[in-house]
């Protein structure tokens, strides 16, 4: 060959390195090659055993710590705030009725008609800073009682200057208490009811979060027990030994884990559900017609002081008509507590709960006899009869208020015990439930392996 000459030489050919697989194809060609002996296949078996156990009790005990944790707040935390909501309702209430009924007095204003507003002017205070304490900030609750707080000063700075007004004989005193009232009833009680209604929520949600049955940890409960018993089924045909301590063990602890989780979250179910359809729903009731009372009464006394000075119009068959404005309210009042009344006796489930409620739909007819006495007497003009027969001492509209209130607080007394006794049993039912079954879930894992262990044992 020639200088001149072109070699084609080849070029050595480059070797392909082999490709690398991942630890998961390493993974799954192991576990496919020991699923052909009996061993490997007895492994596997003991794995997902363990892994179906464990999940079980992981599952189960996280939806029951989240049930019980709802169910103890539902207990001491949501309603007890619920029912301090409705007392600052009450309270604020109750401190416009004692205000108007101190005001109708004058100089006779007895000594324990104003201490019992000034105590429902420091308790409404003293739920507002509780109140405060357990409340999102920025949250409508917040807003409510923000308001409430900067409300409150202003109104008992209108009730002690229609007080002194009153006390020199001046008129204008009348329109600062109706001013009062105006405040009350257009700018507090609405706060007051808006907070009310949220912590009312608030236990509405903690109720939608105790009571649903855990189904997720049913269903792996459900579906470790049948695996465990196909495992059990597939050792005695290959073995014809009937049973495996180990597995016997492990399904022994899944069964009581689940026959728990079943009958505790029953039992916890049906306490909470009693506590609310006998406790919060009596309660909510029975909250409402104190308030209609309340407001009933400080319409009746406002009566007396407007003595017509606020009138509006209403459509009575057809026909416009000018009244009274606080009678009418009153009117309207007295008509939302007989129907408040009526529907807690209806779920009054016991005679301790329905007899005070009989009682103060006794006194409720009796007082609208005595308002009707009353106003006919101020349409004749006897102003002073019809003031003793709204604020005198026997024979008065004021004996039955005091009667109605009275009997409605003894009947929300009973409910509250109601609430607590159901609650409580729904929370007891849950107890030791969280822990009991994560530690039986270790105890039935560990006795799947250590009954697959004893087979594998045998190829040794």
């Amino acid at each position: 060959m020639t200088m001149g000459e072109v070699r084609n030489v080849a070029e050595p050919a480059t070797a392909t390195p082999p490709t690398r697989r991942t630890a998961f194809a390493e993974g799954v060609d192991k576990a496919r090659a020991a699923a052909t002996t009996e061993p490997g296949r007895l492994r596997i078996i003991g794995a997902v055993l363990a892994l179906l156990v464990v999940a079980f009790g992981a599952v189960t005990a996280w939806q029951t710590a989240d049930r019980a944790a709802a169910a103890d707040d539902v207990l001491h935390k949501s309603q007890p705030l619920s029912a301090a909501a409705a007392d600052i309702y009450r309270s604020l209430a109750d401190a416009n009725t004692a205000a108007s009924s101190g005001f109708l007095a004058g100089g006779q204003e007895t000594a324990a008609s104003r201490k019992q507003y000034e105590d429902d002017i420091d308790k409404a205070a003293a739920e507002l800073v509780r109140a405060a304490g357990s409340s999102d900030p920025d949250s409508p609750s917040a807003d409510a009682i923000t308001k409430l707080n900067t409300l409150l000063p202003e109104y008992k700075g209108l009730v002690e200057r229609a007080r002194t007004y009153n006390r020199q004989g001046f008129p204008v005193g009348g329109a600062y208490l109706r001013y009062a009232n105006q405040k009350m009833q257009d700018e507090m009680l609405p706060e007051a009811e808006k907070l009310y209604t949220k912590e009312n929520q608030r236990l509405e949600d903690d109720y939608a979060d105790a009571t649903p049955y855990p189904w997720a940890a049913i269903a792996l409960g459900v579906l470790a027990l049948a695996a465990l018993a196909w495992a059990q089924h597939r050792n005695y045909r290959r073995t014809n030994r009937v049973l495996n301590h180990g597995l016997v063990s492990a399904t022994a602890a899944a069964t009581v884990v689940l026959l728990w989780l079943v009958v505790g979250h029953s039992v916890a179910r049906a306490g909470l559900d009693d506590s609310y359809d006998h406790g919060v729903r009596s309660l909510n009731v029975l909250h409402d017609a104190r308030i209609a009372s309340l407001k009933a009464r400080s319409n009746e006394n406002l009566t007396l002081v407007a003595r017509g000075a606020e009138t509006k119009k209403v459509t009575v068959d057809g026909k416009d008509k000018t009244v009274d404005k606080y009678d009418d309210d009153f009117t309207t009042d007295m008509e939302h507590l007989r129907t408040g009344l009526a529907q807690a006796a209806k779920l009054a489930d016991d005679q301790a709960g329905e007899k005070p409620v009989t009682s103060a739909e006794g006194n409720m007819t009796v007082w609208k006899e005595r308002h009707s006495a009353a106003r006919e007497q101020d349409d004749y003009g006897n102003y002073e009869q019809a003031l003793a027969l709204v604020i005198g001492d026997r024979g008065a509209t004021a004996e039955c208020f005091d009667s109605v209130d009275k009997n409605l607080e003894k009947a929300l007394a009973h409910e509250q015990r109601e609430f607590q006794q159901a609650a409580g049993d729904g929370l007891d039912a849950m107890t030791g439930l969280t822990a009991g079954a994560a530690v039986l879930a270790v105890l039935g894992a560990a006795g799947a392996v250590l009954g697959i262990g004893r087979r594998l044992s045998e190829y040794r």
